[in-house]
């Protein structure tokens, strides 16, 4: 499918200059800024409490949307080499990435199609074959099955029928996406549109990993829609992120059902003074590019960068985010290692010890009772963006 471009970003389309790109986001920011506004939904928006509480539709749109659309799994920096392999569970599944002797990227399920034992334990590194660890049938990075135990005495077996079972895959803009329906199809250039240039000017390919940790938090549209909107951040983030960020002030853009978001800086009132041309829209604006339905990539600043991947958990109530620190280098010296130390203390502060804690006491108060509708502001676009697509979504499979 062609995923269509917001009329906004019209403009911004076809052969830009980056640099002339973020300058003029900075512009439209500084807009906001200096009239005390910011980008809008037609109308508040009204959402039924059971869309993040009932188990039955939470099952479907987990079923429709998290095991049949692409999902960004993982960083392709994370596979830097042939021969390198990824392994995690991932929505319930046992997942297996790997980088093959061409450089191609393949994705399976991590299990022995002898006896269904997990082949390779949970972890990362580098390995020419996978042994099962229960009667050692042995795997070829590419999943073919490459080895029978003792072959003479179990029978003979189709080895080109018994590869580990392969989930659809490719690898776009520095990202590696899965869907985890091994019956799914889907192509990426379709999927991610023109917002596949806007990913790609992120270099994901070429940043340093300089940590990763899995975080426990809320529910999934609950943790989702904090990732959405700029209108909490004065209230919850006054001691972090908020310090630096203008509080209710968004740019939005949209790209089908994936979206940018770009916050004011609160340097922004020094922007009246650049001059027109050859200043960096950088210093006065922080973007966040999300990837529906789950993928949020943050804050280039300061040669740093945020990743999150928030799952479901087993119920509508829990979800775990994969958060991966970026450098744009290895720290040297002890003052780019103490950089890298607080920025990875503020992003953990931010979201687990304020955006987490504050969704938990949501996901209470959702399941109170004490409301069976809410609202979503005109000043929050990107909730109303994600859910209109979730609805959209589903309809689509009701339509099937």
């Amino acid at each position: 499918m062609t995923l269509p471009v917001s009329e906004k970003d019209k403009c911004l389309t076809g052969a830009v200059d980056p640099a002339e790109e973020i300058r003029a986001l900075a512009k439209r920011a500084h807009h906001h800024f200096i009239n005390k506004t910011t980008d809008q939904a037609e109308s508040p928006m009204q959402l039924a409490v059971d869309a993040y509480l009932d188990e039955g539709r939470f099952r479907q749109e987990f079923d429709r949307i998290f095991t049949q659309l692409p999902l960004g799994l993982a960083l392709s920096l994370e596979l830097p080499e042939p021969g390198s392999y990824l392994a995690r569970t991932v929505c319930k599944k046992p997942v297996l990435l790997t980088r093959d002797a061409h450089g191609e990227v393949h994705a399976f399920l991590n299990v022995c199609r002898h006896r269904g034992a997990i082949v390779c334990a949970e972890g990362a590194g580098k390995k020419s074959r996978f042994v099962c660890p229960y009667h050692a049938w042995a795997y070829a990075v590419d999943g073919e099955l490459i080895s029978v135990n003792a072959v003479q005495t179990f029978g003979e077996v189709d080895r080109a029928t018994l590869g580990l079972t392969e989930l659809p895959c490719a690898e776009k803009a520095g990202v590696i996406w899965v869907a985890l329906d091994r019956q799914a199809a889907f192509d990426i250039d379709a999927w991610l549109g023109e917002f596949s240039e806007k990913l790609a000017s992120l270099d994901l390919s070429n940043w340093y990993l300089y940590e990763q940790r899995d975080l426990p938090g809320p529910g999934w549209k609950v943790t989702i829609d904090g990732y959405l909107e700029v209108y909490h951040h004065d209230t919850v983030h006054g001691k972090t992120v908020g310090k630096h960020t203008v509080g209710n002030l968004l740019v939005h853009d949209t790209y089908g059902p994936h979206q940018r978001l770009t916050f004011g800086r609160k340097t922004l009132r020094e922007l009246e003074q650049k001059e027109c041309h050859g200043w960096d829209g950088n210093q006065y604006i922080r973007i966040v590019h999300s990837v529906f339905p789950n993928l949020s990539i943050s804050g280039i600043v300061g040669g740093h960068c945020l990743v999150s991947q928030v799952f479901p958990g087993d119920s509508p109530h829990s979800t775990v985010t994969r958060q991966t620190l970026l450098c744009a280098k290895k720290p040297q010296c002890d003052a780019e290692k103490l950089s890298a130390q607080e920025f990875s203390a503020m992003t953990l502060q931010a979201v687990q010890d304020e955006d987490y804690l504050v969704g938990n006491s949501i996901q209470a108060g959702l399941q109170s009772g004490a409301n069976t509708h809410f609202l979503i502001g005109r000043n929050e676009p990107g909730l109303q963006h994600y859910h209109q697509w979730v609805a959209r979504f589903m309809q689509d499979t009701c339509a099937e």
